[in-house]
C-alpha cells in the first residue's frame, strides 16, 4: 500500500500557495477522483496492492438448486456513489462509507467477526480491503494536482 505522507510532502508548498477556495476547488475535483478509482477497483474485486478478495464461502446445506447465473459478485451496491461518500475541503480529502453499509465495510475492511443476520451465528469474515490508496492511485492524484495547478 502506498504512503500518503510522500504526496503530503510533494503537494503541501504548492498548496500553501493556493488560497481557501482554490484549495477546497482542489480537494473536491481530487475526491470525486479518487473515489472513482476506489469503485473501480472494488468492481474489479481486488485489494489496494493488486491480490484479489477472498472469494466467498461455498454454503453446502442451502446451496441454490438451478442454474446459477455467473460468478457471484461482491459488493455490487456497496460502491455506489450513494454510499461511498467522496468529501473535499480546504483542510483536507475523506472518501468512506456512510451509515449502515459502514459497519459492513468495516467487518471486511478489517477481517472482523459479526453476525450474518440479526440474532443468527455469528462469522469470521476474511479481510478484504476495500478502502486503500494504491501507487497508480497516487499517480492519478499527482497527475491532476499538477494539472490544476498548471492552469
Amino acid at each position: 500500500m502506498a504512503d500518503l505522507r510522500d504526496l503530503e510532502d510533494f503537494a503541501g508548498p504548492l498548496l500553501q500557495q493556493l488560497e481557501p477556495a482554490g484549495r477546497a476547488k482542489l480537494a473536491k475535483s481530487l475526491a470525486q477522483q479518487l473515489r472513482r478509482n476506489q469503485q473501480q477497483r472494488i468492481a474489479s474485486q481486488h485489494n489496494p496492492d493488486g491480490t484479489p478478495f477472498a472469494p466467498r464461502r461455498t454454503h453446502k446445506l442451502r446451496e441454490k438448486q438451478g442454474r446459477v447465473k455467473g460468478k457471484a459478485r461482491m459488493f455490487l451496491k456497496l460502491r455506489k456513489s450513494s454510499f461511498l461518500k467522496a468529501s473535499g475541503d480546504a483542510r483536507g480529502v475523506s472518501v468512506g462509507f456512510t451509515g449502515r453499509v459502514g459497519r459492513i465495510a468495516r467487518v471486511h475492511q478489517y477481517g472482523l467477526r459479526d453476525r450474518i443476520a440479526p440474532r443468527g451465528p455469528v462469522a469470521q469474515y476474511e479481510q478484504r480491503q476495500l478502502l486503500g490508496v494504491s501507487g497508480t492511485d497516487l499517480d492519478a492524484l499527482k497527475d491532476a494536482l499538477l494539472a490544476h495547478l498548471s492552469l
